[in-house]
Formats: C-alpha cells, sequence, structure tokens
C-alpha cells in the first residue's frame, strides 16, 4: 500500500521538480491524493483504481492511474481548463503464475513515453518519443 504522502520524488513535474500529494480518500478498490497547498478551485489529483471481473482463468484486473490537473486557459484569464492523462493496464489475473510480463508492458510503455530511445535518461520535459506524439497529435 502507498504511503498516505508522496512527498520523496513519487511524483514529479515537467521540470523534474518535486510535487508532494496527500491521500484525500481512500476505499477497498480506489484512492486520490491532492497536491499538498494547492489552490482549492485549481486541483491537482492523482487517483488509482481498480476493478476485476470474470473467474477462474478468465478472471482480469483493470487498474487505472490518473492524473487531472485543471489550470485557467491560456487563451483568456477567466476560463478553468483540464488536462488528464492516465495508464490502463489490463491484466489476465486468472491465468498469470507471476507479473514479469505486466512488467514487461509497463516498462515498455514507460520507456516510449519517457525517452528518445537514444539514452537511459527518463525525460519528465515532454520530449521523450510517446509524450511528444501525444502532446502533438501526431503519428
Amino acid at each position: 500500500m502507498l504511503s498516505d504522502s508522496l512527498n520523496t520524488n513519487e511524483v514529479k513535474d515537467s521540470a523534474g521538480t518535486e510535487v508532494e500529494m496527500t491521500r484525500l480518500s481512500i476505499n477497498d478498490r480506489e484512492t486520490v491524493f491532492a497536491k499538498v497547498g494547492e489552490t482549492p478551485s485549481l486541483p491537482l489529483r492523482l487517483t488509482i483504481k481498480h476493478s476485476e471481473n470474470g473467474s477462474g482463468l478468465k478472471k482480469r484486473r483493470r487498474s487505472v492511474v490518473r492524473v487531472d490537473k485543471t489550470t485557467i486557459s491560456g487563451v483568456d484569464s477567466e476560463t478553468p481548463i483540464t488536462h488528464s492523462a492516465y495508464v490502463v493496464y489490463d491484466s489476465p489475473v486468472g491465468a498469470m503464475s507471476s507479473n514479469a510480463e505486466g512488467a514487461h508492458v509497463l516498462a515498455h510503455l514507460t520507456s516510449f513515453m519517457a525517452s528518445t530511445g537514444a539514452s537511459t535518461t527518463i525525460l519528465y520535459d515532454g520530449t521523450g518519443n510517446g509524450s511528444v506524439v501525444c502532446l502533438a497529435g501526431s503519428l
């Protein structure tokens, strides 16, 4: 289980600066974190949610890690806008004997989003190959 405070570089912004988060709520399948010291009308939320369906060898788990950040529009000084990014991991838990293959696909996705392939450095600034295509809407 995660700590109630995420304050040792678990969450960073695009400059690589730590963003401190505190848990707002938790139940058996979902938890929500908020940025410490945020402006109430401009929330930053980190949500983790799990659901399962099926049974036996057909049992699957869907896990979602999502970040939603509300800011003021760059077009005018009044309109609040929300940016959202999330990862969905759909796993065949009923037919798994280990998390090894799941770890591989998460590593594939993470490296694609946060690197250019030419280095082993994690890029937080949106310049990783996957981040670039998301931000630019390109293929």
